[in-house]
């Protein structure tokens, strides 16, 4: 605890010094000043709990530093001296909440019980404020404990419900106000940003925006929100305390369709709400086991609500595959649009029977893709080279999360096998690209299945298409297309065969020169000797 002494007059500072006891009062340091300037450097270079100030001074008055005190809003105590019996000064002296106004002369016995009566307010001020830091920093960590708890317990229930003794142990470590008795509701939101909203592209901006309007919407006397959690990209889970038993969902079911209302302009997206059980606090590993079981396995249509209890009266889907046999039949006529007709149609079925869950999509996806991967191995076309690439990882990554994400899978997947074989269809169109590619690369390492690959094709199939439109076998084509520049690099520049030959794409120098001599009828060294003797020879 320390203390200030401001008056102009040096005597009274010095009889304030000598004549009370500070050290029994519990004040470690005595700060002194003649003046409101030095009082105001002092006051900020150092921490001061009480201040004992005159009020008449030449260069300010003591009514002026403490107005500035509180200006600054410094926890100080202020004990005021005067000669004048002014009730302006005092008046003025409790607005600026002066501990005391005392009369000179002093007298030091009065003085001192005056002193002690600020320094234990001082002390009681000291406390509160600690207590109010105190009380901010523990809402702040509370918020943290509370997401730390139920983060662990929703991750401790994705593979078995998290067990009684365990919930209880965290409560403790946690200090956490809970009871076991407690009713706990989750409710799931699933969000899908996934075609260029924001979500995608600013993910801090989108868990922003969708938080506020959670916690707008999760407002009721009924409840409170313990937490709002992310347990994956895009799935949040809210978890509800109830203050009395719900009579139904109805009132989160209608929480879960204004939020879908809310999603579309406000998040840019489509969204769908899964609503838990209700359960104490004690079996809220099973419910949340059942929320998470629930959002791993459902089939959904984009902006829907479920519910859980709803989930577990349904018997487990079986796969009955479509008519496989006529989808085939589709595909080998051709008929790809009508294909994807009947995919859908089939999908829209399933889950009109309510017999459609995500091990069920699972297996009609890979239905799908047998029968496209294998209509396009007939027409000489590599489906694992076509499909290869980000636009394909992730629509096949989404495909499982709802209907709308399957349908345009499978929209992608014909319709990317249709615009091929409209290509494939089409054998100059496939010679004129493979040419020009080896035109543009003839330097590099030209294999049969490296141009295959280019175009997607089997590289048996490419072979026999490439001869058949060009007159003339793939490898002789790469040969000839070569042999031209070497004719040219070695009839335009001064370079050595031997570089010539590694920039026509061989690395062996007699092969090359074999190869060379076949076409032109010089060796290479022969046909530069020739350009330099005869260099109209250029057009030949």
């Amino acid at each position: 605890m320390n203390i200030l002494l401001v008056d102009d007059d040096y005597y009274v500072i010095a009889a304030l010094q000598k004549k009370i006891d500070w050290h029994q009062l519990g004040i470690e340091t005595v700060y002194t000043a003649n003046n409101v300037a030095q009082a105001r450097e002092i006051l900020e270079k150092h921490p001061v709990q009480i201040l004992i100030s005159d009020i008449e001074m030449p260069q300010g008055s003591g009514l002026e530093l403490l107005a500035w005190i509180r200006e600054q809003n410094l926890s100080v105590q202020a004990i005021l001296l005067t000669n004048y019996a002014d009730f302006n000064y005092a008046q003025k002296a409790i607005e600026l909440q002066s501990f005391e106004y005392f009369l000179k002369p002093i007298e030091f016995d009065k003085l001192m019980l005056i002193i002690q009566k600020a320094v234990a307010r001082a002390k009681e001020q000291q406390i509160n404020e600690e207590a109010i830091l105190g009380g901010y920093f523990w809402q702040k960590n509370q918020s943290k404990n509370l997401e730390h708890f139920w983060r662990k317990l929703a991750s401790g229930s994705t593979s078995s419900p998290v067990k009684q003794a365990e919930i209880s142990r965290a409560i403790e470590e946690q200090n956490l106000s809970y009871q076991m008795g407690d009713l706990i509701q989750p409710v799931l939101f699933n969000v899908f940003p996934h075609n260029g909203s924001m979500g995608k592209e600013e993910k801090d901006l989108f868990d922003f925006a969708l938080l506020n309007v959670l916690y707008e919407l999760l407002q009721h006397p009924g409840y409170t929100v313990q937490s709002i959690l992310e347990i994956k990209e895009y799935n949040w889970i809210a978890i509800l305390k109830w203050n009395e038993p719900p009579l139904d969902n109805a009132l989160l079911q209608a929480t879960g369709t204004s939020f879908i209302q809310k999603a579309v302009p406000y998040l840019k997206c489509d969204a769908c709400c899964t609503i838990g059980l209700t359960g104490e606090l004690q079996q809220v590993g099973s419910i949340l086991k059942q929320l998470l079981n629930m959002d791993e396995e459902l089939t959904r249509c984009r902006n829907q609500t479920y519910l859980v209890e709803n989930d577990l009266r349904q018997p487990k889907s079986t796969y009955t595959p479509p008519d496989l046999a006529q989808l085939e039949e589709l595909l080998n006529q051709n008929k790809l649009a009508v294909f994807l007709g009947e995919a859908i149609r089939y999908l829209r079925s399933m889950l009109s029977y309510k017999s459609l869950d995500t091990p069920v999509l699972g297996l009609f996806r890979l239905d799908m893709v047998q029968l496209v991967y294998s209509f396009l191995k007939q027409k000489g076309i590599q489906a694992h080279k076509l499909y290869a690439g980000k636009a394909n990882d992730k629509l096949l990554l989404h495909s499982l999360r709802s209907i709308e994400d399957m349908e345009e899978y499978l929209k992608y997947l014909v319709n990317t096998a249709m615009e091929y074989r409209d290509f494939a269809a089409q054998p100059k169109s496939i010679a004129e690209e493979i040419k020009q590619y080896i035109h543009e690369h003839y330097g590099d390492d030209l294999t049969r299945n490296d141009l295959a690959e280019i175009v997607y094709l089997n590289p048996d199939y490419l072979a026999r298409l490439f001869k058949r439109e060009t007159g003339i076998s793939l490898g002789s084509y790469v040969i000839q297309v070569r042999i031209a520049a070497a004719r040219h690099l070695l009839e335009t520049t001064n370079l050595s065969v031997y570089t010539i030959a590694s920039k026509t794409g061989y690395s062996n120098y007699s092969y090359f020169s074999k190869l060379f001599k076949q076409e032109v009828g010089l060796s290479p060294n022969e046909y530069k000797k020739e350009q330099q003797v005869h260099p109209l020879n250029l057009s030949q």
